[in-house]
């Protein structure tokens, strides 16, 4: 404040204090109910808020279906087509080759190999679409306020929509071969749902790990070509296992290894003379753990970042 003297001069007294005076910056939020841009919410809010986008999410990997193929002149028959060819090339290599059908009745091998090749593939194609989730999408992630978990969940519903449009032909190739649809056919509606929640979960990790590290996109391929060889894909574990002098903690981490128990569950509905003594003992117990321990682990590890995610 300012008046003018007798003299002509301007004498200035002193402003009143203002009520901030010595409020720390926590202090003045505080009182004024302000909160921090992008702050991490609570998990249940977290949870409410990504229900709110479902409609985004399905959307979203809707569109990135759509997309995956649209420059091939095969459109979305690539789709079937890839996991096909790489089951052909696995049949070439380890069934003719070096005799990986060893244990499975000559007529089971082929619906055995395709559905092995098609459902680790549904996990390998969740863990990569992954990785790239929030590194490949910067300037979504920068660009709009969403709950980031939107991003690796629609990828992993992306794969599985692509799986359910494969089967049509994973159908016909194992009734090709004598297998019939029963009631058992059933058991991969609940197979393939512990499966989803358990690639969801690794993808959520890979998702968080892959922000901050982008070259992981290019180590991961290395770790799921070795993944997919310990899962058999390719061979029946048990009969491998049989006359190998292996510790036991080993065998057991091959057979309880969770790639392998999905396929096996997949494989034990669909074809009719792959039965119970290839599975290991609480197979779907094993199962609903896995989907239930990877999947929860990964949503919270993956939400403890979430103020992070598209910041240099």
């Amino acid at each position: 404040m300012s008046e003018t003297t007798q003299d002509g001069g301007v004498a200035v007294s002193a402003a009143p204090p203002s009520p901030d005076d010595g409020l720390s910056p926590a202090q003045l939020a505080e009182k004024y109910g302000l909160s921090v841009s992008g702050a991490r919410p609570g998990l249940l809010a977290y949870v409410k808020q990504l229900w709110g986008r479902r409609h985004f999410i399905l959307a979203f990997s809707q569109a990135k279906l759509t997309a995956q193929y649209s420059q091939a002149k095969l459109g979305q028959l690539w789709q079937v087509v890839t996991p096909l060819l790489n089951a052909a090339v696995y049949f070439f290599i380890f069934g003719v080759l070096l005799g990986a059908r060893k244990g499975i009745p000559e007529h089971v091998y082929v619906p055995f190999l395709v559905t092995g090749v098609f459902v680790f593939t549904f996990t390998q194609s969740s863990v990569m679409s992954g990785v790239r989730s929030i590194s490949g999408n910067l300037g979504l992630v920068r660009a709009l306020h969403f709950p980031r978990a939107s991003l690796p969940i629609s990828f992993s519903l992306q794969q599985l929509q692509q799986l359910l449009f494969s089967m049509i032909v994973l159908f016909a190739i194992v009734m090709g071969f004598g297998s019939y649809p029963t009631w058992s056919w059933l058991l991969v509606l609940p197979a393939l749902t512990l499966q989803f929640v358990f690639n969801t979960g690794l993808a959520l990790i890979f998702a968080r790990l892959g922000s901050r590290t982008p070259d992981l996109a290019q180590l991961m391929p290395f770790v799921m070509r070795t993944w997919m060889y310990a899962s058999g894909v390719m061979f029946s574990i048990p009969a491998m296992l049989a006359d190998k002098d292996l510790p036991l903690w080993l065998t057991d981490l091959l057979q309880w290894n969770p790639a392998a128990i999905y396929m096996d569950l997949v494989r034990f509905a669909l074809i009719d003379d792959y039965t119970r003594e290839y599975l290991p003992e609480h197979v779907w117990f094993i199962a609903l753990g896995w989907a239930l321990v990877v999947g929860v682990a990964g949503f919270v590890y993956f939400w403890k970042s979430e103020e992070r995610y598209g910041r240099g």
